[in-house]
């Protein structure tokens, strides 16, 4: 089989400019990743991958899902234990990065909140457009939920969280999993589209917690408009990344409804998002232009009733904690992790909040 860019590039040899950029800077970025990770203290490597077969996108292929555990995983007097999981989706635009960029996170939540982490190589854009990923995603908690057993996953406390673009699947996922579940079970009512979920009784929800970490909410607000929101012109991300990754992703532009759930939760109707787990963290950056729509969807779920705990990170821009940095880990990335492990540890584990 063919490389998917080799792939792609015949398949709609007009776009090739894009594929080469996604190549590179890929490269580049796998190259900060990884003076990210050399930095003391050394983050957890992988304790095992898993593949998985997509059943849910148009263009079939595997998933790889890669598993960090807390030490205690398989131990000798251990072996029944179940664990809680949280499902992670990582950053870069929906076009680079790949399932090991948030190893720091994946080993704050294993250290920290006894829970293991299953990061995510969904399939990236430009190869891979919109709604690819979503599903990716969705297929990777369906995946989990079934082989909970195996895995030493305790599958009533399953959490999805996400950096970014991840940030934006980890309030998506949940939505097209809502779909995919009723579908599976044989109830598909008729003429229902791939952008008008169906909505799950209350009791199949199968994500318990949500966190987001300074995620997009709004496609149907264009870049510039963003940017204008920005107070730290700045400190925003160059434009020609966002070019790029709006390029690779909304493919074709005039056929990607900007106002699917699946992509914009911030505009998603009230029923469907009232269908999202109950607990919900969010973390957004003061100098990003997607503050202001992650403040508009914090509003938005807080009047649903959910228990969303909300905090702005003072003084950093959009992806303040992946700093190649290859002498020390960041120190407010650190600080932020451990806040938002207790809250996943009170949701999986009990015990009190401490954000407020």
């Amino acid at each position: 089989m063919s490389h998917p860019i080799a792939r792609a590039i015949k398949n709609d040899p007009f776009r090739w400019p894009l594929y080469l950029q996604a190549v590179f800077w890929r490269t580049l970025m796998g190259i900060g990743m990884f003076l990210h990770k050399i930095a003391y203290p050394r983050p957890l490597k992988p304790r095992f991958v898993k593949y998985i077969d997509t059943t849910l996108a148009a263009m079939p292929g595997r998933v790889r899902l890669v598993f960090y555990t807390p030490k205690d995983y398989g131990a000798p007097g251990k072996e029944g234990k179940k664990y809680p999981c949280i499902v992670n989706f990582h950053g870069g635009g929906f076009t680079m990065g790949t399932a090991t960029d948030d190893c720091r996170w994946a080993t704050a939540v294993c250290e920290q909140a006894d829970t293991m982490v299953c990061s995510v190589d969904y399939r990236r854009a430009p190869e891979h457009p919109f709604p690819t990923a979503v599903e990716d995603g969705a297929d990777a908690v369906m995946w989990i939920w079934d082989h909970a057993d195996e895995l030493g996953i305790d599958g009533d406390r399953i959490g999805v969280s996400g950096f970014s673009a991840g940030g934006n699947m980890s309030l998506t996922v949940p939505l097209r999993l809502q779909d995919a579940l009723l579908r599976r079970r044989g109830a598909e009512p008729p003429q229902v589209s791939s952008d008008a979920p169906v909505v799950l009784p209350h009791e199949h929800r199968a994500v318990k917690l949500i966190v987001a970490w300074y995620p997009s909410t709004d496609f149907t607000n264009p870049r510039e408009e963003r940017r204008r929101t920005n107070t730290r012109p700045d400190k925003e991300l160059p434009r020609f990344f966002t070019k790029m990754f709006d390029a690779s992703y909304l493919h074709p532009p005039k056929e990607v409804k900007l106002d699917s759930p699946y992509l914009s939760p911030g505009v998603a109707p009230d029923e469907l998002l009232k269908f999202l787990p109950d607990e919900i963290l969010m973390y957004t950056c003061e100098w990003d232009e997607l503050l202001a729509e992650g403040k508009r969807f914090k509003d938005r779920v807080e009047k649903l009733g959910k228990k969303i705990k909300y905090k702005m990170i003072e003084h950093v821009p959009h992806g303040w904690d992946r700093s190649p940095n290859p002498f020390k880990a960041d120190a407010v990335a650190q600080e932020m992790y451990a806040e938002a492990c207790k809250e996943i540890k009170r949701v999986f584990h009990g015990g009190q909040s401490l954000i407020q």
